[in-house]
């Protein structure tokens, strides 16, 4: 007879093969949260994490000058009342080492790190049929076996290096900021090249000048920048936070983002011309990402009104960079405003003012290869001692088509998926059983929806628990239902009009779809209640 899973199943080894109820891979903020609430729920979990330590993106992203650009109260957990009070945030926009000090703190906090192996690469999760198991093996060798299998794998954890030629020719330090070393990386007296002005290399860019001898920055595409604004939290400000948690978090969760602040209600037009360039300096003077998500609701809509507000932020850089050549290289022109993850960045534009900092513009003299000296583009061969590649990463699809996972008949994920994301919502993949995605790709301040995701999850395997049910899986018809949905969503939006992650196209090959689920979080949230309340509806459950 089948085990109910609301009983306790002790971890068993069989031979050389663990058997769990759960296997969990990726240790990080999602990972974390789903670890504690399938432990809630008295079932044998084992998380396998690649890195050496928790926390995911604040454990491989620790390159100079990383840190959050959600505001710092909005981005932590939001489940535990004694962490809230516990935690004290002393930034507003808090950098990766205290990023990581906070996973780190809930991982011990919560004892989760007795269900946690680090140093555990996951190279594939096989589904056995007969069995209705999934066998997991990783690099090393070592196989587990659960009934379940969650992939809290990140959206921007499969780092990504175009294939230029001569890359492993380079007879400096290559680094790639997704994989920064611990050690810190002393930049004095040496030549630098850094590839890429993207969120990442903007963060990086302004502390790296500070300390290179010269450093020399390849832009292939000009971003929409805009001030991070950050500043230490006062004591009084804690309080407040402590004090306002609930009602905060009771924002963050009714608008559309999973930000506090939300769209103007009004459309740009219908503001006289003065009236709204004072609303736009305004948004400019604030903190974090309310520029973009807290301005006129059609600026991602109404192509006219994105280009009103683009060629503010246009003026606003011009007036920040000494040469005027320099400054129209990095002025944006070929796509709209937010149809790329906008970079928030402190003194970005400043460092272009400085005497040691070049800037190469990629698309005039485009990068032929790498040499054993540094980087040839078509018409100079650079010199470092360094080349940092902020190249950014296989987003949202990456992290999981990398892993080799089969399904029903030995079907390939990385085959179902190579046209984009196939799922019902986001959370499972029709032919793969009791196989659930818990990265949140909802368009949405991450760690409000992820909490949504994990919560879901855990529910639908307690669920089963009771109802002694052993498998789950969408219907096809339900996750073609779905997909068209979701593509649907981003017509008549400016979202997927330029080249970037949201869509793909920084991968060669990779076909261009909008990656991210492009609903309001409210909206997601509603419909992932609805379908559990009706009983799982769109699922066979077996």
């Amino acid at each position: 007879m089948a085990t109910s899973l609301q009983q306790q199943t002790p971890t068993v080894s069989t031979g050389l093969v663990d058997q769990y109820d759960v296997i969990i891979i990726g240790g990080g903020l999602t990972g974390l949260y789903q670890l504690y609430r399938i432990r809630e729920l008295g079932l044998s979990v084992r998380v396998f994490e690649d890195g050496g330590g928790v926390g995911g993106t604040w454990y491989w992203n620790r390159y100079p000058g990383c840190r959050f650009d959600s505001e710092s109260e909005t981005y932590g957990y939001s489940w535990s009342e004694e962490l809230l009070q516990e935690w004290e945030w002393k930034e507003h926009f808090s950098g990766q080492p205290e990023n990581e000090r906070y996973l780190n703190y809930v991982a011990d906090k919560f004892n989760l790190r007795p269900n946690i192996q680090l140093h555990a690469r996951v190279k594939s999760a096989i589904y056995d049929e007969k069995a209705n198991r999934w066998d997991v093996q990783l690099v090393s060798g070592q196989r587990a076996r659960a009934r379940f299998v969650i992939a809290a794998v990140g959206i921007l954890s499969a780092d990504y290096t175009p294939p230029f030629t001569g890359l492993e020719t380079f007879k400096g330090r290559s680094l790639h900021t997704g994989k920064w070393p611990r050690e810190k990386v002393d930049f004095a007296g040496k030549r630098v090249g850094v590839v890429g002005t993207g969120a990442t290399a903007v963060q990086l860019i302004p502390i790296v000048a500070k300390e290179a001898a010269h450093l020399t920055v390849f832009q292939r595409t000009a971003n929409y920048c805009a001030p991070l604004r950050n500043s230490l939290v006062t004591p009084e400000t804690q309080k407040q936070f402590k004090a306002n948690y609930k009602s905060m978090f009771k924002k963050c969760n009714e608008t559309p983002t999973g930000f506090v602040y939300d769209f103007d209600p009004r459309k740009t037009f219908e503001v006289p011309k003065e009236e709204r360039l004072a609303r736009y300096e305004e948004l400019w003077a604030k903190p974090g990402f309310e520029k973009w998500l807290g301005n006129f609701h059609d600026i991602m809509t109404n192509p006219e009104a994105n280009e009103d507000f683009a060629e503010f932020i246009r003026d606003k850089i011009r007036a920040r960079v000494k040469d005027p050549v320099v400054a129209e290289k990095l002025v944006p022109k070929d796509h709209p405003f937010g149809s790329k993850r906008i970079p928030l960045e402190t003194n970005y534009y400043e460092a272009y003012n400085q005497d040691n900092v070049v800037l190469v513009d990629l698309k005039e003299t485009p990068v032929e290869r790498i040499t054993p000296k540094g980087i040839k583009t078509s018409n100079k061969e650079y010199e470092f001692d360094i080349i940092i590649y902020a190249t950014g990463f296989d987003a949202v699809t990456g992290a999981l088509t990398r892993i080799d996972i089969r399904g029903e008949g030995g079907q390939s994920f990385k085959d179902k998926w190579a046209d984009g994301p196939r799922t019902y919502l986001g959370l499972q993949t029709a032919g793969f059983p009791n196989f659930f995605i818990a990265n949140s790709a909802a368009f949405c301040n991450f760690p409000r929806c992820a909490e949504t995701v994990v919560e879901w999850i855990a529910n639908c395997i307690g669920y089963m628990g009771k109802k002694n049910l052993q498998r789950i899986v969408p219907t096809p018809a339900a996750e073609e239902a779905w997909v068209e949905h979701a593509n649907a969503l981003t017509e008549g939006t400016l979202f997927a009009k330029g080249n970037s992650w949201f869509v793909g196209a920084n991968i060669p090959g990779k076909k261009r779809v909008f990656l991210l689920y492009a609903n309001t979080a409210p909206a997601y949230r509603k419909k992932c209640a609805e379908v559990a309340a009706k009983g799982y509806e769109g699922f066979v459950l077996q």
